[in-house]
């Protein structure tokens, strides 16, 4: 396993730190915007481009570039909604994501607005959708883009830490040892079954959070 993660390492920092971090960057950006963002897979780009960190100025470097990309990305799909929002749902592609999606983003803002913003980071198809339809509302930019900053940060943070430290942790204990490689496998193996189980707690939320919110409309409208 040593061997095989040396090569994969040895290839990872290879790379120019320029454009791995523009790549990384990149891939975020387009991972975080409507329709490409679906498909792209952005946290993996990112995670695999932390493991070539040579130090704390490459980790902060690429922290940078992959806020960036991130902010570009969720800035795109704001002013895309406010812009063209109904006619992007209407439009072909905006019907082959499913209208129950788009719905769902619709009721997250309205229940919770910028805070719907931050969580929606961290949610699979939502991510995507969100900041389409907050520019479709009546949430100015420098709201959206204030939630999005606080979520960005924590979510690049959370990343690229992971894959320095795999990397780190690796290069100054596994090389010694047979299995050491392991020890990178592992790092990596219990983050993703987290941010598995968090992803999975924050849906949950989400959609508490809705159900709650229509619950107390309805209790309104009673009264």
């Amino acid at each position: 396993m040593n061997q095989v993660l040396d090569w994969l390492l040895t290839n990872v920092q290879s790379v120019d730190p320029i454009l791995r971090n523009l790549l990384a960057g990149l891939a975020i950006m387009l991972e975080t915007s409507l329709f490409v963002g679906l498909v792209i897979p952005g946290d993996t780009v990112v995670l695999v481009a932390s493991t070539g960190v040579q130090d704390i100025g490459d980790f902060f470097l690429l922290l940078g570039f992959v806020l960036l990309g991130s902010l570009i990305g969720e800035s795109f799909g704001f002013w895309i909604g406010r812009l063209f929002g109904p006619r992007i749902r209407a439009s072909k592609l905006g019907q082959r994501i499913g209208e129950s999606n788009w719905k769902m983003a619709d009721a997250f803002i309205e229940a919770r607005g910028g805070l719907a913003v931050a969580i929606s980071r961290f949610l699979p198809v939502l991510h995507s959708l969100v900041p389409v339809v907050a520019g479709a509302t009546t949430m100015r930019y420098r709201v959206f883009i204030r939630w999005t900053i606080a979520a960005c940060a924590v979510w690049a943070s959370a990343y690229v830490s992971v894959g320095y430290l795999a990397h780190t942790s690796y290069n100054q204990i596994g090389t010694n040892l047979k299995y050491g490689g392991l020890i990178f496998v592992a790092i990596i193996l219990v983050f993703v079954t987290i941010i598995h189980f968090a992803k999975k707690r924050l849906e949950k939320t989400a959609i508490k959070m809705v159900e709650t919110d229509k619950a107390s409309q309805f209790t309104e409208l009673e009264g």
